[in-house]
């Protein structure tokens, strides 16, 4: 038989312990002391001398699993003896040490994505809503300082964007925001898109926009492709663009109906004739050469026009001369376009340029005639000066639009020290000469053309 093992200096004999007897739960002594861990020296000083005596130390219990005070006063450390004897413990268990418990980490609250506020956008302003029982009108009126233009109630209206739903705001003095945020939660569409995993933490944004302004039309007015749309519709105030270019006015009143032409239409934005263009200017160099190909027919007896063709190479990103096939006379040029002529795919026709050799450089009705195709005109005249004249428009379907020949092509002017204004002195002008008036500015201009 193996000999008896000691655990916690308890024996296999000590099959049954009377715990009462341990801890004092008990009137009577028992005859045969039990083992028991030599306790602490705070512990031996609530004890007989005689009972500290009579326990045999086997085996020494880690300080840290002793009680601090006698079980008769502790219930606390009767629990911790009982665990430290029982057989099911694998062991004294670490007890912490005599100082303030420390406050456990904080545990980030996760926020559901319906307990997420809305947010207010508008434009690239962007902020969370932290009271959503307000109505949408509430919240233009706390936004308008910061943005005039939402002051007018009566011109603004609310929109809210929450994921892939969108949803007007039918009623903005009386519906809060809450109230619409939670409709779209509920909506089949909204969460079917969560259930797809098609929303990854959507906005539930709150969005105003200005509907009207003073640049608006009016309920009460119109505008109609035609005049009998026009009569068709309920707007007592009725615009018609018309055939000849104008813009008409048509009145519905109980004497009849009224329609005539209107000057100024303040429904309608202003528009002004011209030409932006897409490409780069036309270089220096390109249009030196053609001064010098225009010159080559003009000398002492006689005097002939030229023409020459501007492409636009859209492969290289350049421009390209090219001359067609012409039969010219002092003032009339006639061509035409054979197999030659370069391919379109790759080519854009942009610019016709033509001399009026010693003449001004002003279209003709004959240029008037020929150029209808909508592209970029230019005219060159006084090739005889050693700066010849240049005049430039562009065609619109037809319509001529002259532009400002500095749109489109290279200046001759080169950039210069910005010291040498400071070399000159400009004199007040002499008010007596009447430099001033515009009279006398054109008549100086037509002085010195």
């Amino acid at each position: 038989m193996s000999e008896p093992s000691e655990v916690f200096g308890i024996s296999e004999e000590d099959s049954e312990l009377d715990f009462d007897a341990i801890f004092g739960g008990s009137a009577e002594t028992p005859s045969d002391p039990l083992p028991f861990p030599e306790p602490p020296q705070s512990a031996l000083a609530d004890e007989t001398p005689e009972a500290a005596d009579a326990v045999p130390v086997t085996e020494e219990i880690p300080a840290a699993t002793a009680p601090t005070q006698s079980a008769e006063k502790n219930p606390e450390a009767e629990q911790d003896l009982f665990a430290a004897f029982s057989g099911d413990a694998p062991g004294p268990a670490p007890q912490p040490e005599a100082e303030q418990p420390t406050a456990a980490p904080a545990v980030e609250k996760q926020v559901s994505l319906f307990d997420k506020p809305a947010i207010f956008k508008y434009g690239s302003a962007k902020e969370p809503i932290d009271d959503a029982s307000m109505t949408f009108e509430e919240l233009r009126i706390k936004k308008a300082d910061d943005f005039p233009e939402l002051e007018d109630g009566k011109k603004v209206s609310w929109s809210v964007k929450y994921g892939d739903t969108t949803k007007v705001v039918p009623n903005p003095k009386e519906t809060t925001i809450a109230k619409i945020k939670e409709e779209i939660e509920k909506s089949k569409q909204f969460l079917d898109a969560l259930k797809k995993g098609k929303l990854k933490d959507p906005e539930c944004l709150v969005t105003p926009k200005v509907t009207a302004g003073s640049k608006g039309i009016a309920a009460y007015k119109g505008i109609f492709p035609s005049v009998e749309a026009a009569r068709e519709s309920d707007k007592v105030i009725n615009l018609i663009p018309s055939s000849d270019g104008r813009i008409y006015e048509l009145r519905k009143t109980e004497m009849g109906e009224f329609i005539a032409p209107k000057s100024k239409i303040v429904e309608f934005s202003e528009v002004r004739a011209g030409f932006t263009p897409a490409l780069p200017l036309i270089p220096r160099e390109v249009m030196a050469q053609l001064y010098s190909f225009f010159r080559a027919f003009m000398n002492e007896r006689t005097e002939y026009e030229a023409l020459a063709f501007i492409y636009w190479d859209r492969q290289e990103e350049e421009y390209l001369l090219y001359i067609p096939k012409q039969t010219t006379s002092k003032a009339h040029i006639g061509f035409h376009l054979d197999e030659d002529a370069l391919p379109e795919d790759r080519y854009l026709h942009y610019a016709d340029v033509h001399s009026h050799n010693s003449m001004a450089a002003k279209f003709s009705p004959i240029d008037d005639a020929d150029e209808k195709a909508t592209r970029l005109y230019i005219v060159v005249g006084r090739l005889q000066q050693f700066y010849p004249e240049v005049t430039a428009r562009v065609s619109c379907g037809g319509t001529f639009i002259e532009i400002n020949p500095a749109n489109v092509i290279e200046g001759i002017g080169e950039e210069f020290p910005v010291a040498w204004l400071d070399q000159v002195e400009r004199e007040k002008p002499d008010e007596s000469l009447g430099l001033d008036d515009p009279k006398m500015n054109r008549a100086l201009e037509a002085m010195f053309r």
